[in-house]
C-alpha cells in the first residue's frame, strides 16, 4: 500500500524549523539562567581557593611542628630558608632523614606562603604563616590575607 503524496503545503509544514521568535525566547531563558548561576560559581571558586590555601597553611604548620619536635622544640628562625630546612633529606648531623616537605608550599594563587618566627603577629609562641590572599598583595596578614591566627 502506498502513502498518498503530500501536497506542497503539508510538506513545508512538516519540515518547518524553529522561528526566530522561538530561538530568541530560548536564548533569553538561557541568559537568565546564566545570570543566576555564574555569580554563584565564581563565589564558589573563591571560597574553594581560600579553603585550599588554609589547607596549605595547615600542612606547613604540621611540617614545622615535626621539625620542632626533632630539634629540641625550636622552630626555624624567620631569617633562615625555612623551606630548604623542611625539604632537606639530611639532619644537622648529616644523618639521612625523610624530608618534611616535598615542595615549597604555595597558596591557591601560586604565591609562596609567608613565614615569621618569632612572630610579631600573635603571642602563641608558634610561627606566623600567611598568604597574600586573592589580591596577591602582602598586607602582613591583614586585609584579605589568609593566616594561621585570628586577625584583630
Amino acid at each position: 500500500m502506498q502513502r498518498p503524496a503530500l501536497s506542497n503545503k503539508q510538506s513545508r509544514t512538516r519540515r518547518r524549523g524553529f522561528t526566530l521568535l522561538e530561538l530568541l525566547i530560548v536564548l533569553a531563558i538561557l541568559g537568565v539562567i546564566a545570570a543566576m548561576v555564574v555569580p554563584n560559581l565564581l563565589g564558589s571558586q573563591k571560597k574553594a581557593n581560600i579553603q585550599a590555601t588554609e589547607a596549605s597553611i595547615h600542612g606547613l604548620e604540621q611540617a614545622l611542628k615535626l621539625y620542632a619536635v626533632s630539634n629540641g622544640g625550636e622552630y626555624p628562625s624567620g631569617g633562615t630558608d625555612v623551606y630548604e630546612l623542611l625539604m632537606a633529606n639530611k639532619d644537622a648531623e648529616g644523618n639521612s632523614v625523610e624530608p618534611l616537605l616535598s615542595e615549597v608550599p604555595k597558596d591557591a594563587w601560586g604565591q609562596e606562603l609567608n613565614y615569621e618566627y618569632p612572630s610579631t603577629k600573635h603571642e602563641s609562641g608558634t610561627p606566623a604563616i600567611w598568604s597574600a590572599g586573592p589580591n596577591k598583595s602582602d598586607e602582613q596578614g591583614s586585609g584579605d590575607d589568609i593566616s594561621n591566627w585570628t586577625q584583630s
